[in-house]
């Protein structure tokens, strides 16, 4: 009877008043202080404010109900497409809308829906999933910068292929440890691409040395990533840069010489399909023609495999005998083999210059090692 009263002094109430009055239904309604049969009435006068011809009175019910998890559904998804301050209110916080509606309000809503929905706590996946595919570079920092927001890795590379090119979500994209390798380097050969366009650069130290830098860089950057990759993941940075044009004999012999083995071998998994037991077999036990004959079913001419060959021999002795500086023997060893032959094909010739600067770095990095450990036993 209570609520029948209610119903009618709505018709003839001012706004103020039904402001008041639709607060107070909600929070009743919230609280549970009702019976079975008064909460169903409840429920039909929340359903009748939800015509209410001042929005002031929609929103005040919407910010009464949005926490609820017992409210009628039929009530939430009516105030959800609603005006966007009353709309914002319960897509922002109700718990009632679940996954396939969220993800139906961002497909056919605003910037500022997406943006809302991006917020929300505890984000799923599959809302994740949406926004990324379809949000713009606003929504989706914001779902970056949601703490509570699940992305799967699927998710990651398509915000890393969708708007990686803007540098606010490539940098928040970075910043994650979850980042899959392969979009880690499809960013990072953004950045590349980004300095390399720019012209005060090109005109600083001309444009080819641009390219050539931009490319060493973003080569040891994804040596670097070939190294911290899980096994899980190795696979997938193989084929990134088997189809971006990556896996050249350079990058092969630099990630080889750097002793990432297990992208090494899983390399050549892809680029010869014989199965990856069977490479590693012939890497870690198999003899010199063997080895060259793998490697030359993987692509590499005659005399490259061979310094390949000779690569995995010396990384398999030190690699055995326990050696501390793996990376610095094989490159030092190659480099002294090569400057030893009396003719060298310009194949070998581009791979020396690479080997010469791996040893360069490694000699550096071991001079910077020893003064650190110099600076720290002297302290």
């Amino acid at each position: 009877m209570i609520i029948q009263a209610f119903l009618r002094w709505v018709e003839t109430a001012k706004t103020g008043d039904r402001v008041r009055a639709a607060q107070a239904l909600g929070r009743a309604y919230v609280a549970a202080d009702m019976n079975t049969l008064d909460e169903h009435a409840a429920e039909m006068a929340m359903t009748f404010l939800l015509d209410d011809p001042s929005p002031k009175v929609r929103l005040a019910l919407a910010e009464a109900v949005a926490d609820c998890a017992r409210i009628p559904r039929s009530i939430i998804l009516s105030l959800a497409e609603d005006q966007p301050e009353t709309a914002y209110a319960v897509i922002s916080r109700s718990p009632v809308l679940n996954d396939m509606d969220l993800v139906d309000l961002a497909a056919k809503g605003t910037p500022e829906t997406r943006a809302v929905i991006a917020a929300r706590q505890a984000m799923s996946r599959p809302v994740a999933a949406a926004i990324a595919e379809i949000g713009g570079e606003e929504e989706v920092l914001i779902l970056l910068e949601n703490n509570q927001a699940s992305f799967s890795c699927r998710t990651l590379k398509r915000l890393s292929d969708r708007l990686g090119h803007l540098w606010s979500v490539r940098n928040r994209l970075l910043d994650r440890d979850d980042l899959p390798a392969d979009a880690r380097h499809a960013l990072v050969e953004k950045v590349g691409a980004a300095l390399s366009g720019f012209g005060l650069v090109q005109a600083a130290i001309g444009e080819r040395r641009v390219e050539r830098i931009t490319r060493e860089a973003c080569d040891k950057a994804a040596v670097g990533m070939a190294g911290a990759a899980g096994p899980d993941q190795i696979p997938n940075l193989v084929e990134h840069l088997r189809v971006t044009g990556r896996l050249t004999p350079a990058f092969l012999l630099n990630a080889l010489c750097s002793g990432k083995v297990d992208f090494f071998a899983s390399a050549i998994v892809n680029l010869t399909a014989v199965s990856n037991k069977r490479v590693r077999s012939i890497l870690s036990d198999g003899r010199i023609h063997a080895i060259r004959a793998l490697f030359e079913n993987a692509g590499l001419g005659r005399d490259v495999s061979a310094l390949f060959a000779e690569a995995v021999l010396i990384w398999r002795k030190e690699n055995r005998a326990g050696s501390p500086a793996v990376t610095a023997t094989i490159s030092a060893a190659l480099l002294t083999k090569l400057r030893g032959r009396s003719h060298i094909s310009e194949a070998s010739g581009s791979l020396a210059d690479l080997i010469e600067k791996l040893t360069i770095a490694e000699q550096r990095q071991t001079a910077r090692d020893y003064a650190q450990l110099a600076a720290r036993q002297a302290a």
